[in-house]
């Protein structure tokens, strides 16, 4: 039975044009959903297991300078991709080895990358370790890092964090330890006592 003045075949034209609406939404979701994962690599440091895979290094990925409030001072700093800030962890330093890997870097996402570039304004020379983080980019042999309580640019909410992790800057020489003056932050966040 048919209502009057809107033809069955209208109706069935309407009915397809919905579900095809509806089935693209539904792969647009999808796709997004699967192009948008970033993974972490898995525990073994003595905190709960993390159950991200490693991150599949990126080629060509960039580091570029950014400005971000450090210790009430607004400062040049190195930035990843997506503009946050960049960080390196002093026991990192012998070597240039990674050592904030599994939990730690759950909480302190590596970057990485089969072979980075530079932007104008980072004069430091960029390297890849091969290891538990997979090809991690090191700047002036200092893995560089992310954190994620920072949710955008211009961020550096993990300065002075543990005492141990610092804002890496375009002159952040070979085998530094510590920033030249900075005030380290208080916020440990509770995130443990694993130097992280």
């Amino acid at each position: 039975m048919s209502k009057p003045g809107f033809p069955v075949s209208a109706r069935r034209t309407t009915a397809r044009r919905t579900t095809a609406l509806v089935s693209v939404a539904a792969l647009l979701t999808l796709a997004a959903a699967c192009s948008s994962s970033k993974s972490t690599p898995s525990s073994s440091t003595g905190s709960p297991p993390s159950t991200s895979a490693p991150s599949s290094p990126a080629a060509g990925t960039t580091v570029s300078t950014g400005m971000a409030k450090v210790s009430g001072t607004q400062t040049t700093v190195l930035t990843a991709p997506d503009g946050h800030t960049l960080y390196y962890f002093t026991p990192d330093t012998a070597g240039g080895q990674p050592t904030c890997t599994a939990d730690c870097a759950a909480l302190w996402p590596p970057l990485v990358s089969a072979s980075p570039t530079e932007a104008s304004g980072v004069t430091g020379k960029l390297t890849v370790a091969t290891g538990a983080n997979g090809s991690q980019v090191i700047y002036n042999g200092h893995p560089l890092y992310e954190y994620k309580p920072d949710t955008a640019a211009g961020q550096a909410s993990g300065e002075g964090v543990m005492g141990k992790w610092y804002v890496a800057t375009p002159g952040l020489a070979a085998g530094a330890t510590t920033p030249a003056p900075s005030s380290p932050s208080t916020s440990g966040g509770g995130y443990g006592s694993g130097g992280y």
